[in-house]
């Protein structure tokens, strides 16, 4: 079995989802008392987010590079980023390990082909939305990727990640935005699925909340990440 190096903490929540969910799946597919192998570095999440506002990318890559580093000497044989918007400095922090990042994209767009879905909606945090890192490798794996067109809803889903979500706030109010949302992209764009590009929507929407398929970065992600461990993939 493979050793996982896991940059966590942001947010706090999504790492549990990322460690408790990898170590199940482990123990469900080997059996006994086997669980993985996992190094997680938790980050405070709280300077990385006043650097995000700052839009000192530059400084998060180093920070999070050194952060690559550290988890590689310790032994990682591969390593993870437990969330999506930090995939912004993916690139970064691969040039400064000698081993391999599993890219969060990468293992969504798998899903999202082996389903045969090819014209997606994206929601995540503004950086995820407005910028291009996800969108660009989504879109290299052979995807068409759309997100919602007004900055107010742009901000509004983001609001909701940062201020609720990544804090463990569930409300039924920012439920019933979020689906709204995505209602409209389906009839107005008409998207065939939807991308959680955002480790902790699948707290707030479920796939009964929907009439179209769910594609969520988080799980596939893990699913990834399993199969490395195991040897499944290389």
């Amino acid at each position: 079995m493979k050793t996982i190096g896991i940059i966590g903490g942001m947010s706090y929540e999504s790492s549990i989802h990322y460690y408790e969910r990898i170590n199940r799946q482990v123990n469900q597919q080997v059996g006994g008392l086997n669980c993985a192998k996992l190094i997680i570095y938790n980050v405070n999440f709280e300077e990385i987010h006043e650097l995000m506002l700052k839009n000192d990318w530059n400084k998060i890559g180093e920070i999070l590079g050194i952060v690559a580093k550290k988890l590689e000497e310790a032994g990682a044989d591969y390593i993870v980023i437990a969330t999506n918007t930090i995939h912004k400095v993916a690139d970064d922090i691969q040039k400064r390990i000698n081993v391999p990042l599993i890219h969060i994209s990468d293992c969504v767009a798998e899903k999202c082909k082996e389903a045969n879905v090819s014209y997606l909606g994206l929601l995540g945090t503004k950086y995820s939305m407005c910028e291009d890192f996800l969108k660009d490798r989504l879109m290299s794996n052979g995807l068409k990727i759309i997100t919602p067109n007004g900055a107010e809803e742009i901000e509004e889903i983001n609001r909701i990640i940062f201020d609720e979500l990544c804090k463990g706030v569930i409300k039924d109010s920012s439920k019933k935005y979020y689906v709204d949302i995505i209602n409209k992209m389906v009839q107005d764009k008409g998207i065939q699925g939807i991308i959680f590009g955002c480790t902790e929507i699948e707290m707030l929407v479920k796939q009964s909340d929907l009439d179209i398929p769910i594609f969520d970065t988080t799980q596939s992600h893990i699913d990834c990440i399993v199969d490395y461990a195991l040897e499944n993939r290389k």
